[in-house]
């Protein structure tokens, strides 16, 4: 029989490990309430667990260094700094996502939330009457109108980028970064400077596409070119070496390769622009009634009717505004989760 060599687990814990962290945790803990709370004139939760953090820095420090030398101290150390800055991003999603749950929880358990509009309802009316069904429809009218025009035109930069280049391609690129750290309400001001003021055109919902499209092509557009930059050329070169021309290689080969990777820069734009709401504030006018119509009349979204509920000062739909941002949230959130889990299929194909 062969032995074979095992690899060594790298990330297993000891008990030194283990009896380190729990004595400096309860030890900071006892030495943080003593002077926080009872020594020094200071008082606050926040507070509190700062200097419990730092506190339990420097005794964990302090007992590591008894019995290990400065490389696993000073490994100890940035783990626990790393591990805390970590802990505090997700402590504050869970408090955001937790808080606005909490909020719009009176709104959320009834039933006619989803299925009703405001049309007729008064500010003051109870919330088993009307509901946000008109803002989600009209958010899913105004992102999918914004999805077919900027889809075509991300992809078709990304390509430009990749596939042909040429002497306008950092220029092209320079503008596509520019774009991505554009404000989004100069979008907004650029819609309704040109079409509105310009052109006449009425505040509808297919301004606000433009706009967001003009907000979702530069992200499309810098996240297909990493995904294509990503598929190796002797996918290429195979497929003009069997005589295929240059296009028929992208279409064929290289964009069929890409089509998770291109999933994703989709989902990642839509995610984007799915809680704008500088450019609704300018382009579109709120309403309180269902309208399918995005070249007439006013089409309210979620964002709009978050900011317009909220900023009213009536408990009633100031209610409903919270819920219509835990349904965003879930939205935005869902996006996010599936845009993580096409780029894990993608690796795994790799």
């Amino acid at each position: 029989m062969i032995d074979v060599d095992v690899p060594r687990r790298i990330s297993t814990r000891h008990l030194d490990d283990v009896a380190s962290v729990v004595g400096a945790g309860v030890g900071s803990l006892a030495l943080t309430w003593l002077l926080y709370l009872r020594v020094l004139p200071t008082s606050g939760a926040i507070g509190f667990a700062v200097a419990w953090y730092l506190a339990f820095l420097g005794v964990y420090v302090a007992l590591s260094a008894f019995s290990n030398p400065g490389t696993v101290v000073a490994d100890r150390l940035v783990a626990a700094v790393v591990t805390g800055g970590a802990a505090l991003v997700g402590a504050a999603l869970v408090v955001t996502i937790g808080f606005v749950f909490v909020r719009g929880w009176p709104a959320l358990h009834h039933l006619n939330f989803y299925v009703d509009d405001m049309s007729g309802v008064r500010p003051t009316s109870p919330l088993s009457q009307g509901g946000v069904l008109h803002a989600v429809i009209g958010s899913g009218i105004e992102i999918g109108i914004a999805v077919l025009i900027a889809l075509p035109l991300g992809i078709a930069t990304a390509v430009y980028m990749t596939e042909v280049g040429g002497r306008l391609t950092n220029v092209v690129r320079t503008v596509i970064e520019a774009m991505t750290a554009l404000p989004d309400v100069l979008a907004g001001l650029f819609v309704y400077t040109v079409l509105i003021i310009g052109f006449h055109w009425e505040r509808d919902g297919f301004a606000v596409s433009l706009a967001l499209a003009v907000t979702m092509t530069p992200v499309v557009a810098r996240s297909a070119e990493v995904v294509l930059k990503l598929v190796p050329d002797g996918l290429r070169e195979a497929g003009l070496a069997l005589g295929a021309s240059h296009w028929r290689t992208v279409r064929g080969v290289v964009l069929p390769t890409a089509r998770p990777g291109l999933a994703t820069s989709l989902i990642l734009g839509v995610a984007r622009i799915a809680g704008e709401t500088a450019p609704l504030l300018i382009v579109s006018g709120a309403s309180t009634f269902f309208n399918k119509n995005p070249f007439h009349n006013p089409m309210n979204s979620l964002p709009l009717f978050i900011f317009a509920s909220v900023r009213s000062g009536e408990p009633q739909y100031i209610a409903r505004g919270y819920g219509a941002a835990a349904l965003l949230v879930v939205l935005v959130l869902a996006l996010f989760a599936a845009a993580r889990f096409a780029a894990r299929n993608r690796q795994v194909a790799r």
